[in-house]
């Protein structure tokens, strides 16, 4: 087997795994109790958020535990649009971000706020001066990807960072999701950004649990009331053997990014560089360092993506139609066509996300069955 839709999915690693079942096992006290077992498990909790806030280079007690990052996306929005209702209505998102943004900007434009949506270029780049001419005096939240899960372009957040530098009053939120592990913390946790949002399960931690970067002093609704747990910002029990496994998993990651993003990047071009042979091959990821290492998203002319991801499952090997939370919805990349290109042509993309776990002699194989693949779609193309 040869998986190659990282983006949607990681293994998780071992050693994260390890660590969820020891904790789950042997510290299973609740954190919120008075007695030992209570204590134990709350020593856990928050060895793992200074760990995670370390790790990022930040404070612990600018971390929030969640279950992911749609919980995270939609906690941020709309806790920081209801906290700051008084001041003004006005939401900015870009025209690129994951349905966790959009929906729920869509969802607060029908209950009083109003949202504009800043466009993106030809090659997926968020337009910082259009983003710029939507500001407004009611203005209240800025919300921008790091890295677009699509097609892999790293949006320009220090130039939106320079642009609302300015503008105290205005929130900036970033989805970072796709962007822990693959980028530099640097080049999407600028000094500006008020809160970013992450999931364990994109850097091989086990799926729901998450987290949510605070600035302290930020002021943002609660997304669950109750028992006081996070500070009174999420009540409910914390996952603290999820948390702990997702604290080991964020180590690893942070550890291994010094030889493995070169190897992930060097694995890209080499698909790169063979798919660009083809005539019928259109390749919407661009190269370089404005695009994550990971993604590679191309179409092969004529040919829907959906039949695509088919004939290569029959060769056991996995690759997704873009985004893995709208692909079973049979939509065309969202991304593609904010960026102008063509529904017929948008619909043939499918995505390839790499990961350290893969290597050269995966991506030889998947060329070679992608050279099948190419010569039967022949009479459709």
């Amino acid at each position: 087997m040869i998986y190659f839709d990282n983006s949607a999915t990681t293994v998780p690693y071992p050693e994260a795994l390890r660590t969820y079942q020891e904790v789950a096992t042997k510290i299973f006290g609740n954190p919120s109790s008075l007695h030992q077992l209570g204590t134990s498990a709350t020593r856990i909790l928050e060895a793992s958020r200074k760990q995670v806030a370390d790790l990022i280079g930040k404070s612990a007690d600018e971390i929030f535990f969640t279950s992911g990052g749609t919980e995270g996306d939609n906690w941020v929005i709309k806790g920081v649009a209801f906290e700051k209702k008084p001041y003004g209505k006005h939401i900015i998102v870009s025209d690129i971000e994951h349905p966790a943004v959009k929906e729920s900007a869509k969802w607060l434009s029908e209950h009083g706020f109003e949202v504009s949506y800043a466009p993106v270029n030809a090659q997926g780049f968020v337009d910082v001066n259009a983003l710029a001419g939507l500001l407004r005096p009611d203005t209240i939240l800025v919300s921008v990807m790091a890295v677009n899960n699509e097609i892999g372009s790293i949006q320009p957040i220090q130039a939106i960072s320079d642009i609302l530098a300015d503008e105290p009053t205005i929130s900036f939120h970033v989805d970072a999701v796709q962007a822990i592990g693959k980028i530099p913390v640097s080049a999407y946790l600028t000094d500006r950004v008020d809160f970013a949002t992450f999931s364990g399960h994109k850097f091989h931690a086990v799926r729901g649990v998450g987290f949510v970067y605070k600035k302290a002093g930020k002021k943002i609704t609660p997304l669950l009331t109750g028992g006081g747990q996070e500070k009174d910002f999420r009540s409910t029990t914390e996952n603290v053997a999820g948390i702990a496994s997702m604290a080991k998993a964020l180590r690893l990651v942070t550890d291994k990014e010094a030889f493995s993003l070169p190897k992930i990047a060097k694995m890209k071009k080499i698909i790169f560089d063979e798919l660009a042979k083809y005539e019928d091959i259109t390749i919407f990821s661009g190269e370089g360092e404005d695009f994550a290492p990971n993604i590679l998203t191309f179409g092969i002319k004529g040919v829907r993506g959906e039949v695509i991801v088919h004939a290569f499952e029959e060769h056991q090997i996995y690759i997704s139609t873009t985004s893995a939370c709208s692909s079973k919805a049979g939509k065309p990349a969202g991304t593609l066509i904010s960026m102008g290109v063509p529904t017929k042509l948008a619909q043939t993309a499918v995505r390839i996300s790499l990961d350290d776990d893969n290597d050269m002699g995966q991506v030889e194989q998947f060329l070679t069955i992608f050279k099948q693949v190419y010569a039967k779609t022949q009479k459709v193309r």
